[in-house]
């Protein structure tokens, strides 16, 4: 099928190909019998024998990323020019190596034994130097298709993308990398590192054994869930999915657009409609038309009074107008996972329109009580609101009884909450608590007065549940720990709701870094997000998994092309790579070359595979 005027054999080839100079021309010419004149690109790479220049007569197949070799931008389309963190270009460096598996010794000044510095090199466009980071944020992969990364089996080896696999033979698995060997994938819903059913970075066989039955909570309210942010689990669900009216534990949702939208010190102008677009009987602070409070104490008057129309003004301070604000607070919803939510305004006030469910109220909670500002405004007991129009300065409080210490209904641990009640609503409250390194919330909507003794059995279960359940460092290690350790902790991830972040055992948190847990490299964006999908470093892009581990010695797709990431990770160019027997070669952008002659010698077919004639 494919005549060529002059067939080489694979010993003349060897011999044209270590006499080559020392900068060798590799000629990739598309589909054809013959090099059509004109169509042809080329590929510098190093010498003739060196990994850049494999050949497919060669005798070394896996060799790693050719340091030498031309190095060219992927993909052009929709490229981030952002960093995030990165050494040299095209190199990637851990900052540090942290286990989660190993108590740490908070003996030292610095809280962890061990530990360096959280924060990796300037996120600039440029480190210092002129050298490229790694790019942050949704990028467009190499191969330029829109969105993350390929959907690699999470802990799997090689690329799992939907499609028939290069090289791989008729009825292959789906998901096959070129050559045609399946991705193994851990199951979905397994934490950074780790295997399903483990702790996050654990591994299946971590978690306690346990012979203990809980009794599950008899709850009086309509709905009611129980969340383990820590681990990422629902731990107790009732009625989690259906739409109810969530009253003012909206309140949540406002104060963490506020916080992330305004300046504290920014003056809020209250206008008409802001004091009077109330129901009758609606809590407020009696503010008037063209009263100015700074936006921290309204967020006291919001969190803490549950003033309505200091969220009205708030509001209308950040979104211009109420209606523009709910659209913020619908956008926000989604991002973090919110499926049955829509909100109409910033207070909770009845509409039939204005609904969300326990289980997008537990990821929204998540969400905001990450924040700690929230968390320390929320969880002020008293706090003075300044003299307004019609009302001297005065003393508010919180409405959530667990909050405080004198009263029976005190929860210890408690982070914050909200609570909410309309006449369409009931009672409704969000709690959080942390425990032993565990948080968990619980969310209660439509009580006849029960929310307290509610959220008191779901708070009890969801503790006990989550130390029989799950192998928490803290609770699994507890009684095996080297004698003489002292004043210890550990180093484990944490889920807030929407992502993966990685806590010290000090207390802090990684951030705008490249580092190694538990064996597997892991970046962080500046915000302390573990970052998943296709990352760039200067000219070089790097893959990482669903689980957030980086992709190395594996096949990845990203749209239609596959890319091969070597040892150190990086997207390998200029270079013949074999894979179950089978050749390809990888082009200068890194994707793999299809139909086409590679140095007027050797043919890859539409699959990849180098055709041996």
């Amino acid at each position: 099928m494919f005549k060529r005027t002059k067939i080489l054999s694979l010993g003349l080839a060897m011999a044209l190909f270590t006499t080559q100079a020392a900068w060798a021309d590799i000629t990739i010419s598309p589909l054809g019998t013959s090099r059509p004149a004109g169509q042809e690109s080329q590929v510098q790479s190093q010498t003739g024998m060196n990994a850049g220049a494999q050949s497919p007569d060669q005798v070394q197949p896996q060799t790693g990323m050719n340091a030498g070799a031309q190095s060219q931008n992927p993909a052009q389309s929709g490229s981030r020019t952002d960093a995030m963190p990165g050494t040299q270009t095209g190199t990637l460096t851990p900052s540090a190596s942290y286990s989660t598996k190993e108590p740490v010794s908070l003996n030292t000044s610095n809280g962890a034994k061990g530990s360096v510095m959280k924060q990796g090199p300037d996120v600039s466009s440029q480190n210092a130097g002129g050298q490229a980071g790694l790019s942050i944020g949704a990028n467009d992969g190499p191969g330029g298709s829109t969105g993350t990364a390929a959907k690699a089996a999470p802990g799997g080896t090689a690329g799992a993308a939907a499609g028939a696999a290069p090289g791989g033979t008729a009825g292959a698995a789906a998901g096959a990398a070129p050559g045609g060997t399946t991705g193994t994938g851990t199951a979905a819903g397994a934490a950074p590192g780790g295997t399903a059913g483990a702790a996050p970075g654990g591994t299946a066989g971590t978690a306690m054994a346990t012979d203990v039955i809980l009794q599950t909570p008899e709850i009086s309210a309509q709905a009611a869930v129980v969340y383990d942010v820590t681990h990422g689990k629902i731990l107790y669900e009732k009625e989690a999915d259906t739409r109810l009216y969530p009253a003012s534990t909206t309140k949540l949702m406002t104060a963490l657009l506020v916080l992330e939208n305004a300046d504290l010190n920014s003056t809020v102008t209250f206008s008409k409609t802001a004091v009077t677009n109330l129901e009758s009987g609606a809590v407020t602070l009696k503010l008037a038309e063209g009263d100015r409070v700074s936006v921290k104490d309204c967020l006291y008057g919001l969190l803490l009074k549950s003033a309505n129309e200091v969220a009205n003004g708030l509001a209308e301070h950040v979104g211009g107008s109420i209606s523009g604000f709910a659209d913020m607070m619908n956008k926000k919803a989604k991002e973090l996972g919110c499926t049955g939510t829509n909100f109409v305004n910033p207070n909770g006030l009845n509409d039939p329109n204005h609904y969300t469910t326990c289980r997008d109220m537990a990821k929204i909670a998540a969400a905001a009580f990450a924040n700690k500002t929230l968390c320390k405004i929320g969880g002020t007991l008293s706090y003075e609101f300044p003299a307004t129009k019609n009302a001297a300065a005065r003393t508010i409080t919180p409405g959530h009884k667990m909050l405080y210490p004198s009263d029976s209904r005190y929860y210890e641990g408690i982070v914050g909450g909200k609570t909410g009640y309309t006449s369409l609503a009931g009672n409704t409250l969000v709690t959080c608590v942390e425990k032993n390194g565990v948080r968990i919330i619980a969310v209660v909507m439509k009580a006849k007065s029960t929310q307290y003794t509610d959220t008191k059995a779901l708070l009890d279960y969801g503790f006990e549940k989550a130390a029989a359940d799950t192998a928490s460092v803290a609770a699994g290690n507890e009684n095996s720990l080297p004698a003489g350790t002292g004043n210890v902790s550990w180093h484990k991830w944490i889920h807030d709701g929407t992502s993966w972040r990685f806590e010290l055992a000090d207390g802090s948190r990684l951030s705008n870094c490249l580092v190694t847990i538990d064996g597997a490299e892991y970046a962080f964006n500046t915000e302390g997000i573990m970052l998943t999908g296709w990352q760039k470093s200067g000219d070089t892009w790097y893959c990482f998994k669903e689980n957030g581990a980086m992709v190395k010695n594996g096949w990845e797709k990203d749209g239609d092309k596959w890319f091969y990431l070597g040892e150190n990770g990086a997207v390998v160019k200029n270079e013949w790579r074999q894979d179950s027997g089978k050749w390809f070669y990888l082009g200068s952008d890194g994707a793999m070359v299809r139909n086409a002659w590679i140095d007027n010698t050797y043919y890859v077919g539409a699959d990849g595979i180098w055709v041996q004639q």
